[in-house]
């Protein structure tokens, strides 16, 4: 919903903020003050092209912003997020055109792109008039418009999920199919990489115990050496370490029988004959499995000396050398079996191409039948709102698909698809007798095109999802009878949407429940046009106006009170 809408030096506006609300706004004014001013200001908004001829003069830059409730949008939500900009219930669009050239977008008052602000307005708003924001002149749209109302979303979630997956499969082969040559000529360079590898056979982590294993044996002589020699002293000749030990441990007991205080160094020196002990039986046992093997040495030299020339020719390190054995193999092994593996892949294909089929085929009768209720409807609402002759189509055609294009199955014929399924919708009319329905984005533009509009929006309202939709001169060619049902169908679809709408006829201006006046005002030899919302008294005389003319009648004022229900 649009709450508010600020326009600065736009034309012949100088400055206005204005507050809508809830329901149906009505906009009325003289000819010539500016109405249409506001919703011009409102394209830019929403991304329509702008020159520097809409900056009033005098001025150095023209600035338009929106202030919009958006909770519960979840399409505009999914779109900020995606765009990393923060969520909040309010979004507050703005757009500046300088005399400069540059043309700035914010959302949020972070900075955007014009097509970003494009593509957020496509989920606020929807403009009728005289404009190219209108999302039913968009062919395009149709498609989305009888889904919405069909309420098809699980259909096409699940259709999708398994488009999703034929296009992955679909990859998965082009790719295949790209790398046959490749693999061709790169399968005997890859046997001969697997064999010097395999000839070598690494194993991770093999390389640092080796290097481990290597300076052992390289210093198994002086280790031998050395233990033997540690042993003898800690624990095998006369004098060792351990036999002093023993006898300082005597002394000691014998000493604290005497005197309890060498108690504790006899408990010490007990607990360091263990540890001598223990040191003794670890270097023993150490200098017995000393074995001085010189071929080992070479078969460890010999194998780290491979390793270390794998290194150098594939990665520089063993683990991308075993990553590489294991890639090369993979593709080895696909030039080995690659007619089998495209033939394993084609038949996944088949699969789910007529897994997507059968899933598109139930999405296309249900179009048909929701069709046929739209057109019943259409027509009904046309006549309604005074064009009685009108015949209303929706044509849902199919594709069927070139050799060269991608497809789906269905009934075991070749279908094009998109992320709708194999249906291509646009709504056909014809609003005069005798002439055959032509495509809806072709009907000629004005007045009529905004009652057409507001027929197929009253029947599609509960499954719309825009918020705000906007009628600029809903009401050109239509009078009496019809006005007062145009109004109604207004203020009905303003259950589901907030509307904003342009009149001059009383009818409509009288459902109002919000009425605003535009006026033009002439100061200092400048004109500016301004609006503002009106009271109870003020809709009253201004829908009397609308009546009688300039010159309000006690009868107009009476005929306005009935028109608004007051």
């Amino acid at each position: 919903m649009l709450k508010s809408l600020q326009i600065q030096d736009y034309a012949l506006i100088e400055k206005i903020n204005v507050d809508f609300g809830a329901g149906l706004n009505i906009i009325t004014g003289e000819t010539g003050a500016g109405k249409s001013i506001l919703i011009d200001a409102m394209s830019l908004l929403l991304g329509e092209r702008a020159t520097t001829e809409v900056i009033r003069k005098y001025a150095s830059k023209t600035v338009v912003e929106g202030i919009f409730d958006v909770t519960g949008n979840d399409n505009v939500k999914k779109l900020i997020e995606e765009n990393d900009l923060e969520v909040q219930p309010e979004l507050i669009m703005r757009r500046e055109i300088s005399l400069k050239g540059s043309n700035r977008c914010f959302i949020n008052d972070t900075p955007v792109s014009l097509s970003l602000i494009k593509d957020v307005g496509n989920f606020l708003v929807d403009l009728h008039g005289q404009h190219e924001h209108q999302s039913l002149l968009r062919s395009e749209t149709h498609i989305e418009t009888l889904d919405d109302f069909g309420n098809y979303k699980d259909d096409l979630i699940e259709y999708n999920s398994r488009r999703q997956n034929l296009l992955s499969l679909l990859n998965d082969l082009k790719i295949l199919k790209a790398k046959e040559a490749i693999l061709s000529e790169k399968k005997e360079f890859y046997a001969y990489q697997i064999k010097e590898i395999d000839s070598v056979s690494p194993v991770e982590g093999e390389e640092e115990k080796l290097v481990e294993e290597l300076k052992i044996l390289e210093n198994a002589e002086r280790l031998l050496q050395s233990t033997n020699e540690i042993y003898q002293n800690i624990y095998d000749k006369d004098n060792a370490v351990y036999n002093s030990l023993v006898k300082i441990k005597n002394e000691l007991i014998e000493l604290a029988k005497i005197d309890k205080s060498f108690s504790d160094s006899r408990d010490e020196c007990e607990s360091v004959l263990t540890q001598i002990k223990d040191i003794a039986e670890f270097v023993r046992t150490y200098k017995e499995k000393i074995d001085l093997e010189p071929e080992r040495l070479e078969e460890v030299r010999d194998r780290l000396g491979a390793i270390s020339l794998l290194k150098k020719k594939y990665g520089g390190s063993l683990k991308s050398v075993i990553e590489h054995r294991y890639k090369i193999g993979e593709e080895f092994n696909l030039a080995e079996n690659f007619a089998q593996r495209i033939s394993e892949l084609d038949n996944e294909i088949i699969e789910v191409q007529n897994e997507c089929g059968k899933v598109a085929g139930r999405l296309s009768k249900k179009r048909l039948e929701t069709s046929q209720i739209i057109k019943s409807e259409a027509i009904k609402a046309l006549s309604f709102l005074g064009i009685s002759d009108a015949q209303f189509e929706v044509k849902i055609e199919q594709q069927s698909a070139e050799p060269s294009d991608n497809f789906i199955l269905f009934n075991n014929k070749k279908y094009k698809f998109n992320n709708r399924g194999i249906d291509e919708v646009e709504f056909y009319i014809s609003t005069n007798k005798g002439e055959d329905p032509k495509p809806l984005v072709k009907v000629a533009s004005g007045g009529e095109v905004s009652r057409i509009m507001l027929a197929l929006k009253s029947i599609l309202a509960k499954n719309e999802q825009l918020p705000l939709l906007i009628f600029d001169e809903i009401d050109t060619g239509v009078s009496g009878r019809v006005a007062q049902k145009v109004g109604l169908n207004l203020k009905s679809l303003a259950s589901f949407h907030q509307i904003i709408a342009i009149t001059h006829l009383p009818q409509i201006a009288g459902l109002a429940d919000h009425h605003y006046g535009v006026e033009k005002i002439q100061n200092e030899e400048r004109v500016t046009s301004s609006i503002r919302k009106l009271s109870k008294e003020e809709r009253v005389r201004e829908v009397a106006k609308l009546l009688s003319g300039e010159e309000i009648t006690t009868a107009s004022l009476k005929s306005a009170k009935e028109l608004m229900g007051i």
